[in-house]
């Protein structure tokens, strides 16, 4: 729990964007609804956009919902949390605009020093100029010795390597790293949090960790939806950047990692940051892009990706990417990897499939030699399934796959929490875990930069696959080079 006694201000810059108001504000809403913040906070709205605060607080609110809050004191508590948020407008790389900020701080503490949280919620390419007017604005560092001063940004955290090696040297011209909380909400989510517990907490399943048992591992992002109007991102990120470089990689590293001497930040990481590298590079002839195109379904007309009136008509930018990867050390060598993600699939899933090996000698003739099967659903409804072999009840012995089946909606009474919401405590306790350091950045983006580099400078065009279907076949090609069969789900 957070002193309440604690002065705490959380700026938020680009608030008046999509991911303040619908993800970050929200999470700060829940943990004041369950008493995380500290009796003495405010949150200070800061974008381009002009807003009174009144403006703001109604833009606010439109997000808010009383999950931890009966419904008949949850319009009390709103009014509450609002009252506490203010805004001012303002240029993102003016030190003037922002050193305003400092005078409404200090009069909103009643001159109290206050510990600060600086969330910059704005695009990737005006962190720097945020970063930098911050640190000429005085706002960079804690108010005193006694408080302190954290700052989060979002992925993406460069294009490549050198970008993304530039962008965390500029950065810690004005923040030192232990000031930075880099974020990735899937690290935030319950099941990928309970991974760690799976892993160490129960004695039967370090033993099998290892590629004597484990065939092979598949993970898998996928969405039914398109870019929907976001092309202006999407086009110059592409897939591998959005998810499969820090997404996929980081649950990769969580599930191949060594255990860690100790839970704590640094150990965690740092088993993290070895299990990266122990991954070569991704090669091209390991990986197949895809691109969505349009298609008729029941009578209606989906557009493909270059439709999108914010997408060029000649993009190559891919909207699927799957990837054979291999982790080189004592534990996992000769066990593929298998990462998938993409937009305009055929259904909404996200999951982390464990297959292992068949049981030696044979001894039962399995129906189509199905492998045991250790299935983690990060979403939607989050789920932890052990897929055994069976005994069908009756007078034959007749086998048949079950799942040992721990469903989280059914299993625990508690609210599962947003990952913002997660996350956004541990920047509160200084808790780092969860978030990415700077050289695990470095060793993710060594995996995936040389294979980047050969699509732009090949120019790779991307076989096309249909809106709503399940990729490209070369995807399923590429997973039985390696003996498996993606998981059809």
């Amino acid at each position: 729990m957070t002193d309440l006694n604690d002065h705490l201000s959380i700026i938020v810059v680009g608030a008046s964007g999509h991911l303040a108001r619908t993800k970050v504000l929200p999470a700060l809403f829940a943990l004041f609804c369950q008493g995380f913040l500290p009796r003495h906070f405010r949150i200070l709205g800061y974008a381009r956009t002009p807003l009174s605060d009144d403006d703001f607080r109604r833009t606010v609110e439109e997000n808010l919902t009383c999950r931890y809050t009966p419904q008949e004191s949850c319009a009390e508590r709103m009014g509450e949390f609002l009252a506490r948020c203010t805004y001012r407008g303002g240029q993102y790389d003016s030190a003037a605009d922002l050193r305003a900020l400092g005078p409404a701080l200090a009069e909103a503490h009643d001159g109290q020093p206050d510990n600060r949280v600086l969330y910059l919620a704005v695009p990737p390419h005006v962190f720097l100029p945020v970063a930098r007017a911050l640190g000429d604005a005085g706002l960079a560092q804690a108010p005193t010795p006694d408080t302190w001063c954290r700052v989060v940004i979002e992925k993406p955290f460069g294009r490549d390597r050198e970008s993304s090696t530039l962008l965390t040297r500029d950065m810690e011209t004005v923040f030192s790293e232990e000031q930075i909380y880099r974020i990735d909400h899937y690290l935030g989510k319950e099941v990928i949090q309970n991974l760690l517990v799976l892993r160490f907490a129960n004695a039967m399943f370090e033993p099998i960790w290892n590629r004597h048992y484990i065939q092979s591992v598949q993970i898998t992002w996928k969405e039914n939806v398109g870019i929907e109007g976001r092309g202006g991102y999407f086009d110059e990120t592409g897939i591998i950047r959005d998810v499969m470089q820090n997404h996929l990689l980081q649950i990769l590293s969580l599930v191949a990692m060594e255990p860690p001497p100790r839970l704590d930040a640094t150990h965690i990481r740092n088993a993290k940051v070895n299990a990266l590298m122990c991954v070569p590079p991704l090669t091209p002839d390991n990986l197949v892009l895809g691109q969505y195109v349009a298609t008729n379904r029941g009578g209606l007309s989906i557009p493909g990706y270059r439709d999108d009136p914010s997408v060029a008509p000649d993009s190559r930018t891919a909207t699927y990417a799957a990837a054979a990867l291999h982790v080189v050390n004592a534990r996992w060598d000769g066990v593929p990897f298998l990462l998938r993600s993409g937009k305009g699939l055929d259904g909404r899933l996200s999951e982390i499939r464990i297959q292992f090996r068949p049981v030696p000698g044979r001894m039962y003739v399995l129906p189509n030699g199905a492998p045991n099967e250790l299935v983690i659903r990060i979403q939607p409804d989050e789920a932890i399934n052990f897929r055994i072999w069976s005994k069908v009840p009756g007078l034959e012995t007749q086998l048949e796959l079950r799942d040992l089946d721990l469903q989280y909606k059914t299993a625990f009474s508690q609210l599962i929490p947003d990952a913002y919401e997660d996350l956004l405590l541990d920047v509160l306790r200084g808790e780092k875990s969860l978030f990415i350091r700077g050289d695990e950045l470095a060793a993710a983006w060594d995996i995936v930069t040389p294979v980047l580099h050969d699509i732009d400078q090949n120019q790779r065009e991307p076989t096309t696959y249909e809106f709503g279907t399940r990729g490209p076949a070369s995807a399923d090609e590429l997973a039985a080079r390696y003996g498996v069969l993606w998981h059809l789900q």
